[in-house]
């Protein structure tokens, strides 16, 4: 039975939550953990997300600057994210070929990778003076959030900013499902990202398929994150292939790497055509044709 009355979620509760989750996170202890790193950088994306969604029905400057903020917590502690990813990621495929890292024993990018000595969550002035401007800039924005006015916002302005998110994503999937450059995966990811966090906030109007939506798009994301992790390290060993090596070691670790990517994007691809498909449209992908509040 169609309803007659739905009310969508609310972007301001939904921003005050993410922005409280993530300060009582960050303070669970001296340092964030690896878990807390990644669920505050998570919740900063979530929170964005929302903001771009509203960003055409507030009047002043408090949005953007919002987003900024936001943003700027994600790229502090990124580093720490992406250095535990890199390490944990090699280790993987140190335990699935030993031979392999055995014969790369000595280099030194690939021991830099994989040192544990570099401990990144190590209590420092450097790590305090850190955090405090993360605690900083989140405090800031909540205040901000906090007296934001989004009583007046338009639902149906709403939908239509969702209707460009996807049609952003699908502009992005075509461009790199014919030229799959890791930069354009990279930025795929990013904008379905920000497609799946902005369709919280209408999952009232048809649970269940937003929610298998939700599922597919996190799959996607995950994926695609996998891959852009590997792009990475190759990036940062300076891999470029010569057919006058003499390191051939290094060249059979890139094809295990590159066999991996091959697989994410294998799982990446037919859930990405039924999801951003060519002409299809938004209303009938989610499933509803009115919004009424």
């Amino acid at each position: 039975m169609e309803l007659d009355y739905v009310k969508l979620r609310e972007i301001k509760t939904a921003l005050s939550g993410y922005i409280r989750e993530s300060q009582i996170l960050l303070k669970r202890s001296d340092v964030p953990d690896e878990e807390a790193v990644h669920d505050i950088r998570v919740l900063m994306k979530k929170s964005r997300a929302l903001l771009k969604l509203v960003a055409n029905q507030l009047n002043d400057g408090y949005n953007e600057r919002d987003i900024i903020a936001l943003r700027e917590v994600g790229r502090i502690m990124r580093s720490r994210r992406e250095r535990s990813v890199h390490r944990k990621t090699l280790k993987e495929f140190k335990k699935k070929y030993p031979d392999i890292f055995s014969r790369l024993s000595e280099n030194e990018q690939l021991t830099l990778l994989l040192d544990k000595r570099d401990n990144i969550y190590d209590v420092s002035e450097e790590v305090k003076s850190t955090i405090e401007k993360i605690e900083e800039l989140l405090s800031k924005t909540a205040y901000r959030i906090r007296f934001q006015n989004m009583k007046m916002i338009d639902p149906q302005i709403l939908l239509k900013e969702l209707d460009s998110s996807y049609a952003m994503v699908v502009n992005i999937y075509l461009e790199c499902r014919n030229n799959p450059k890791p930069v354009l995966l990279h930025e795929f990811r990013k904008k379905a990202k920000d497609f799946l966090y902005q369709l919280y906030v209408f999952k009232p109007l048809n649970p269940t398929v937003i929610k298998s939506l939700e599922k597919k798009l996190d799959n996607l994301g995950n994926n695609l994150g996998k891959f852009n992790d590997l792009a990475q390290i190759i990036e940062i060993l300076g891999y470029k292939y010569n057919p006058d090596s003499d390191i051939p070691a290094l060249d059979e670790l890139i094809i295990k790497f590159r066999e991996a990517q091959d697989g994410y994007l294998a799982k990446v691809w037919p859930s990405a055509y039924q999801v951003f498909c060519p002409g299809q449209k938004l209303v009938n992908l989610l499933g509803f044709k009115l919004l009424v509040i």
